[in-house]
C-alpha cells in the first residue's frame, strides 16, 4: 500500500509538506505543490479518511433524515443539501424515516455513531421531543428542515399560512363556499399549519366551522375514503385544496373517477404540484415552494453552525409562489 512517506520521497519533500498539500493547512508554493500532486497521482496514494478524521476531529460528512426521499418536494430539498455539501467537499449520508418515529430515532443514533459533523432532520409524523433526546448527549449540530418546531435549533422551512389564506380568498371570490381541504396527517407540522390557516381563512370569509370541509387522515386508505365521502355527499364541495403532491394525486384520482371537469364542476389547487405540470389538462393552480432553496439553506445553516457553535439559532421561512392556472378559473386581479 502506498504511504505518505513514498509520496514524499518521490516528490523530494518532507512528509509534513505532503500533509499540508492534502489538508490545506499551510501555503505550499506552486512548483512544490505540483510535484506533490504528481507524486500522488503516480503512486495512486489515497488518504486514510478515518485516520484523517480522528486527527482533525471532523469527518467532513453530514447526515440528512427525511420521511420520504422519493416525494417531489423532499427530492428537491435533498438535491439542494447535497449540491451545497458537495461544493464544500462534504459527504452526505441520507436516511428515510418513512414517517416512523422509531425508525427516525434509529437513523439519528446510527448517524451520530458514524460521527457526522452535523445532522439535518425533517421530522416524522408523530415525532415527539424524545426524537431529539440523543442530541443532549452529543455536541453535534442539528438543523430542522421543512417541519419546524418550538425547539431551540436552527430551522428552515416555507411560509405555509399566507398561501392558503390567498387560495381561499381567491376561491371565495370565484363564488365557492364549500371548499374541501385535503389536509392529510396533521401530526406533520407543515400540514398542521396549512390546516390551521385554512380554518382561519374560511372563518374570515364568514363560513362557520361546522360548514368547513377537511379530510384529516393518517393513512392513504383513510385519505381516499374521506375524499370519496366528501365528493359523494348530498352537498359536495365545489373546490378542493390539496396540501401536498401525494394528497393531490389522491384527490385528482377521485375527481377523475367521478368524471368531474375542472374548473366547471370543481375547482382544484395544490401545494407542491407535479413535474411537467404543463402536461396536465387543465393546468393546475399550484403553490410552488422553493424546495431546492430550502435544502441549500439547511446545508448552509448547518455548515455555519459546525464552524461556530455559539450564537442564537436561526429560523428561516422562505416564501412560496402561487401559480394560478386554469383549474381554479380566472387569475385574480393583481
Amino acid at each position: 500500500m502506498t504511504t505518505m512517506v513514498k509520496v514524499a520521497q518521490l516528490a523530494g519533500v518532507s512528509i509534513s509538506t505532503v500533509s499540508h498539500v492534502l489538508n490545506g493547512t499551510r501555503h505550499v508554493g506552486d512548483e512544490t505543490r505540483q510535484r506533490v500532486l504528481k507524486a500522488i497521482e503516480e503512486t495512486s496514494y489515497r488518504q486514510d479518511a478515518l485516520a484523517r478524521a480522528m486527527r482533525r476531529s471532523r469527518t467532513d460528512s453530514i447526515g440528512l433524515i427525511v420521511s420520504d426521499g422519493g416525494e417531489p418536494a423532499f427530492a428537491e430539498m435533498i438535491r439542494g443539501v447535497e449540491e451545497t455539501a458537495a461544493r464544500q467537499g462534504i459527504t452526505l449520508l441520507l436516511a428515510n424515516s418513512a414517517e416512523d418515529p422509531k425508525r427516525e430515532a434509529r437513523a439519528v443514533q446510527a448517524l451520530l455513531e458514524r460521527r457526522v459533523d452535523g445532522l439535518i432532520l425533517a421530522r416524522a409524523a408523530g415525532s415527539g421531543p424524545e426524537a431529539l433526546s440523543e442530541f443532549a448527549n452529543h455536541d453535534t449540530p442539528l438543523v430542522l428542515m421543512d417541519r419546524l418546531s418550538a425547539e431551540p435549533y436552527d430551522q428552515v422551512g416555507v411560509e405555509n399560512r399566507e398561501p392558503i389564506l390567498e387560495l381561499v380568498r381567491h376561491l371565495v371570490a370565484q363564488g365557492h363556499e364549500r371548499i374541501l381541504l385535503v389536509a392529510g396527517d396533521t401530526r406533520v407540522a407543515t400540514l398542521q399549519e396549512r390546516h390551521a390557516a385554512f380554518a382561519d381563512a374560511m372563518a374570515a370569509a364568514g363560513i362557520a366551522p361546522s360548514d368547513q370541509l377537511a379530510v384529516i387522515a393518517f393513512e392513504p386508505a383513510e385519505t381516499d375514503a374521506g375524499i370519496e365521502a366528501a365528493l359523494s355527499a348530498a352537498e359536495p364541495p365545489t373546490a378542493v385544496i390539496a396540501c401536498s403532491t401525494v394528497l393531490a394525486a389522491a384527490a385528482l384520482r377521485r375527481i377523475q373517477q367521478r368524471g368531474l371537469r375542472m374548473p366547471e364542476d370543481i375547482a382544484f389547487a395544490t401545494f407542491d404540484g407535479f413535474a411537467y405540470a404543463d402536461l396536465f389538462e387543465p393546468q393546475l393552480t399550484t403553490v410552488r415552494q422553493p424546495a431546492f432553496q430550502v435544502g441549500v439553506t439547511a446545508a448552509e445553516l448547518l455548515t455555519k453552525r459546525i464552524a461556530d457553535k455559539s450564537g442564537t439559532p436561526s429560523v428561516v421561512r422562505l416564501a412560496p409562489l402561487i401559480e394560478y392556472r386554469a383549474s381554479t378559473g380566472p387569475r385574480p386581479a393583481s
